[in-house]
């Protein structure tokens, strides 16, 4: 099934990534958020983005007037009717994303897909939750989503080839270079992301070396572009913490158990930058 009309729940930092690559790709998109304020916010961050592009020359004026018009705005998820497909990327919290599924399947037309941008919680749980497992699927975009090319596509139990072929096109569409990974929790990148993370915090916590040591130890004897703090706090330390939850809880191995620090600075409201505070000051 080609995707005309694409619907994405949640217009934090990845929802908003995901609704521009969308309408960048000709899709039209409806936007929603359980706060409908941060829904029209999203809108206009997008914007925002789209006119950089053209100051920088990557982007005409008039496409990007074409593209802003792709994406609406909508109060509550009965806008999501008459779209093909859905994206949730609302918090990655259980509970929460298990009561989304159920209710855009009760809103969402037949044959439509129910995709979710989690880094970590079970497709097949958030397809149980609807009366179409077949049609739920996760889709996960790196952040930033305009900047980064990958994204993992996982196949729940009870997920059919029709619908992992739909996203697959339609992430190739939003010219990504796609991966598929099993439903097991963290699936490919977190699981191996978040336990080094983890213990960059560990070690932080044992005073092995300060943040800034660590970080450039990392870039420059690791060749990574990012510290892992540095990366810790663009992701979002309630987000590094949560799936490093889920981890330990749904794998059961005790070298998933988030560090102490990790939780005092969640704790502290410390999360990163978009709090303006994580490891570093923004």
């Amino acid at each position: 099934m080609e995707v005309a009309k694409l619907g994405i729940i949640g217009a934090g930092q990845m929802g908003c990534g995901i609704a521009q690559v969308a309408a960048q790709a000709g899709i039209e998109v409806v936007l929603v958020d359980a706060q409908p304020m941060l829904a029209d916010k999203g809108r206009k961050k997008i914007d925002a983005a789209l006119d950089k592009l053209v100051q920088k020359g990557k982007l005409k004026a008039e496409e990007r007037s074409a593209i802003i018009a792709r994406v609406t705005t909508a109060e509550n998820m009965s806008a999501f009717a008459d779209c093909d497909a859905v994206v949730e990327a609302a918090t990655e919290n259980q509970e929460l994303k298990k009561k989304i599924f159920s209710d855009l399947d009760k809103v969402m037309k037949a044959g439509a897909i129910l995709a979710s941008n989690t880094s970590s919680i079970s497709i097949t749980l958030l397809g149980a939750q609807t009366k179409r497992p077949e049609k739920v699927i996760g889709m996960h975009f790196m952040n930033p989503v305009p900047v980064m090319k990958l994204v993992e596509v996982v196949r729940g139990l009870a997920t059919d080839d029709a619908t992992y072929q739909s996203v697959v096109t339609l992430g190739k569409r939003f010219g990504k270079s796609l991966v598929t990974a099993k439903d097991i929790p963290g699936f490919i990148v977190n699981r191996l992301l978040i336990p080094f993370l983890n213990e960059a915090c560990f070690a932080l916590q044992e005073s092995l070396g300060s943040i800034e040591d660590i970080d450039n130890g990392v870039k420059l004897g690791l060749n990574h572009p990012m510290g892992p703090f540095e990366l810790a706090d663009l992701i979002g330390l309630d987000t590094c913490l949560a799936i490093s939850e889920v981890l330990h809880a749904e794998l059961g191995d005790d070298k998933y158990r988030p560090a102490p620090l990790l939780r005092q600075y969640v704790a502290a409201g410390w999360l990163g930058r978009k709090s303006g505070r994580g490891f570093y000051k923004y």
